[in-house]
């Protein structure tokens, strides 16, 4: 089995998914290296993995989760661009970052 990476969003104020929220992947390998823009799906989730297993590589990588464009609150936003730094050292695990959101808070995990 190859490593791969995958997220889910949910909207913890409004108990649903977050569909409709913009993701960054960047890699971090002497630079930051943006390697797709994808959007949630209705079920919070993406439409295939964010990081397929022909793509895989261990190393540190960062998602951006766009959440002041999705929580509508313009420039009044308390939460704007949300970074997660991790890094992903076994090539053949599935790696699940999600992150569940309010317009005040976050939190995430490793997920399975």
């Amino acid at each position: 089995m190859a490593g791969y990476l995958t997220t889910h969003v949910l909207d913890t104020a409004q108990g649903c998914p977050a569909a409709g929220l913009r993701i960054s992947l960047y890699r971090l390998d002497g630079g930051r290296v943006l390697l797709r823009e994808v959007v949630t799906n209705a079920d919070g989730r993406t439409d295939g993995p964010i990081l397929p297993v022909a793509e895989f590589s261990p190393g540190v990588y960062e998602l951006v989760f766009h959440a002041g464009a999705y929580l509508g609150a313009g420039d009044r936003a308390f939460l704007d661009e949300i970074p997660i730094r991790f890094g992903m050292s076994d090539p053949a695990a599935h790696y699940h970052v999600p992150l569940l959101l309010s317009p005040y808070g976050y939190s995430t995990y490793r997920g399975s």
